[in-house]
């Protein structure tokens, strides 16, 4: 029921789009589905859409990985080294902080744009996982950890029963955001950048030919990649979470039963 009611709601929208499109009546303003799924079919045909599409998706996958275990690991070191932690919180904010176009014209000038997109997603994504990884071991049980403690738990133990608990909570919300914001910041890092053979050139070139259909198609291809990604790195994250909280997957399947 659910389901119905999402593609209900979407062939709603679809409809007022192209019924806004007819009355625009004007290709270059706005052009509808129909005119916008034609575009995508045809780009789908060439040869270069499949290069475009796997290069960009394989630097911005490239740059959440690499942001999230720099995220991981500075996150945790800085709960144990507080000097750490204070001299790398000025670089997160920074980083929340400045335009990602700022970036972008620093990284073009000092490597160029092959791997200009990995770079600003690994920047995009870190302060997202830092917080998180920084958040979810501040809410780790205390009660748990003097019991760890005056029972003289190894660390690793330690790890996988109190602190992986309470990291992945945190983590299906941060990895749900830097995903989505690796994408957005890498198809504008693309589309500043030019680097060829990508979804952001595609985006720029469709943009110069003043073809708003083509700008339609692309946009949802990079939507649909960044979805399809989202949904691979949290059900990697279910899958962390069915094995180390399988007590917390019990009680949500019968939390759900009941409901």
């Amino acid at each position: 029921m659910k389901n119905i009611k999402k593609i209900c709601i979407a062939v709603c929208w679809l409809m007022i789009w192209q019924i806004v499109a007819v009355l625009i009546h004007n290709k270059i303003l706005l052009a509808g589905p129909i005119e916008s799924a034609t575009a995508l079919v045809n780009m789908a045909g060439t040869p270069d859409f499949a290069t475009s599409v796997i290069t960009s998706v394989l630097h911005i996958v490239a740059g959440i990985v690499m942001g999230a275990v720099l995220g991981i690991l500075l996150g945790a070191l800085s709960l144990k080294f507080r000097l750490l932690g204070d001299f790398v919180s000025p670089i997160v904010t920074v980083l929340k902080s400045v335009p990602v176009a700022s970036f972008v014209v620093l990284i073009l000038i000092w490597i160029g744009s092959d791997n200009l997109s990995t770079v600003i997603v690994t920047l995009v994504v870190f302060p997202i996982i830092y917080l998180a990884t920084t958040s979810g071991f501040t809410a780790a049980d205390k009660e748990l950890l003097e019991m760890a403690h005056v029972y003289r738990m190894p660390t690793p133990n330690k790890i996988r029963f109190i602190y992986i608990p309470a990291l992945i909570p945190s983590y299906i919300g941060a990895f749900f955001v830097a995903v989505g914001m690796g994408f957005k910041s890498g198809a504008a890092a693309e589309v500043i950048g030019q680097p060829l053979l990508t979804m952001g050139n595609g985006l720029y070139r469709s943009k110069i030919n003043l073809d708003t259909a083509e700008v339609f198609a692309w946009t949802f291809t990079i939507v649909l990649a960044s979805w399809i990604t989202e949904k691979i790195f949290l059900l990697l994250i279910f899958i962390c979470k069915k094995i180390f909280m399988p007590g917390a997957q019990t009680a949500d399947n019968k939390s759900g039963k009941e409901a």
